[in-house]
């Protein structure tokens, strides 16, 4: 039995690979009509797939993705980074309700429509959540939240116009550029302070409320030449606002707040509303621009007053207004410049400029204008750090406390401790309070002696100063600052 079946795969075999020279290689229809390659490929892939569709539209979906004969060249890889951007910046949900996570319940679906409908011109941004939240000198901002989807759609087109334009922007412009930060626009705001007498502090009136379309659009086809960017940049701008009623509110101007595509936007806008502007009317005049955050130096009073009156005209020529209250010239006062003024000081991007005692390196103390954490941010700071309620987490271990909030005391210094960094310092004072309050609970030997847990408290930050941020450099005479 096995050698009769050895012998007729033997066979089988023999027949698989003989010659075949004297056979013509004309294809000829086998019991039926000729076929095109394309219909047997097309067949193929029916029997495959284990569903049987007729011929003429014979796994669409398959084509599109083998071949990507669109309108618009996006590849699905810019696709998948965008998502990973947004997914990284977290961020709340859309008019949809849908969150991120929710979002990835399907990802593989989600992102082929999207790039399907992007791709072929088809995509339509849904309405704009409006949130709005308190400003600190009263009064409320609007925010404009896009859904999840509609996120992933804006970091596409923005990933693409921040490499076409960031060569073109000016190099005292520093929001949302590679290679700079708003700590950049603050180093180099105190050093032109300290040569040039007078800054005006430029504050524009709802910038992203009332940017004009017409002026922007004009800039944006200037320089990007890929159609489905132009297209999608006019749907962004007009897709309609929800409030938090439901109801939908048509938009005749501006760049939500909040967007992904707002801030590159705006920084074309600015571009050449401000920065191409001063460069061409007063070449001599420096200035910091972090999105509508402005700041310029001038050498006397008097050419603070007239630049400032030819700004204020160039804002209503792009139909942009200065708020009269928050406008205003400074005067730089230091142990050089001292002369009394109204206005002596001023806040940009966290940091307040004013007169502060500094110290030469040879250890003589002089006045100096220079920048450190504003009040109303350090007053932001010391909220936070009440908030957690660190007193009443005795059933967690210090070690456990260092891994949950060291990582923003570490953002707070390496953003405000910048720059005069002492006066950091003090607003972190109530942190080391409070976690004295935390030992008085914890241990029983401490319970009711606050000065007994400051102590073990300073000795703990000299043998373990790696557990909070601050403790490492706030070291005096082998104590931290507060505990003692």
């Amino acid at each position: 039995m096995e050698r009769g079946n050895l012998r007729l795969r033997c066979e089988r075999k023999s027949h698989k690979w003989k010659n075949h020279e004297d056979e013509s290689t004309d294809a000829q229809a086998r019991g039926g009509t000729a076929r095109s390659s394309n219909e047997v490929c097309d067949k193929q892939m029916e029997r495959r797939g284990g569903v049987m569709e007729p011929s003429s539209t014979a796994n669409q979906r398959w084509e599109e993705l083998v071949s990507e004969a669109k309108p618009f060249e996006i590849s699905k890889w810019e696709v998948w980074e965008a998502y990973r951007k947004v997914k990284g910046n977290k961020g709340a949900a859309g008019v949809d309700g849908q969150t991120i996570a929710e979002y990835e319940g399907e990802l593989k679906d989600n992102l082929y429509k999207l790039w399907n409908r992007m791709s072929s011109g088809s995509y339509f941004p849904p309405p704009v959540k409006v949130v709005e939240i308190p400003k600190d000198t009263g009064g409320k901002r609007k925010l404009g939240i896009s859904n999840v989807s509609d996120r992933i759609a804006q970091t596409v087109a923005t990933s693409r116009l921040v490499e076409l334009l960031d060569p073109l922007f000016h190099p005292d412009s520093y929001a949302y550029r590679p290679g700079k930060s708003a700590l950049d626009a603050v180093a180099r705001a105190r050093q032109r302070c300290w040569r040039y007498d007078w800054v005006i502090d430029l504050d524009i009136k709802g910038f992203f409320d009332n940017i004009d379309w017409e002026l922007l659009s004009r800039a944006v086809k200037k320089h990007v030449k890929e159609e489905w960017i132009i297209l999608y940049i006019e749907r962004w701008l007009k897709a309609p606002e929800q409030d938090k009623q439901g109801h939908l509110h048509e938009r005749v101007k501006g760049s939500p707040q909040g967007g992904v595509v707002s801030p590159v936007l705006a920084n074309l806008f600015l571009h050449y509303v401000f920065d191409m502007w001063v460069k061409r009317t007063y070449p001599q005049v420096p200035f910091e621009r972090y999105a509508d955050d402005l700041i310029v130096h001038c050498k006397t009073e008097a050419q603070a007053k007239e630049v400032l009156t030819a700004i204020d005209a160039r804002m209503r020529e792009c139909k942009l207004e200065l708020h009269p209250e928050k406008t205003k010239i400074v005067y730089c006062k230091d142990a050089n410049r001292r002369s009394t003024y109204l206005n002596e000081k001023f806040t940009f991007l966290g940091y307040e400029f004013r007169q502060r005692t500094a110290r030469t390196r040879t250890g003589k103390n002089f006045m100096s204008f220079s920048p450190a954490i504003a009040p109303k941010a350090s007053q932001a700071v010391r909220e936070e750090l009440r908030g957690w309620r660190l007193h009443q987490s005795s059933d967690l271990a210090l070690e456990d406390l260092s891994k949950m909030y060291n990582p923003i005391i570490r953002g707070w210094l390496q953003y405000y401790g910048r720059f005069n960094r002492s006066v950091l310092y003090r607003t972190l004072r109530p942190l080391d309070y409070a976690l004295a309050r935390w030992a008085c609970r914890k241990f029983k030997k401490l319970k009711h002696h606050i000065q007994r847990a400051r102590g073990w408290l300073a000795h703990v930050s000299r043998r373990e100063s790696h557990l909070f941020a601050h403790w490492a450099l706030v070291q005096r005479r082998g104590s931290m600052m507060g505990a003692v």
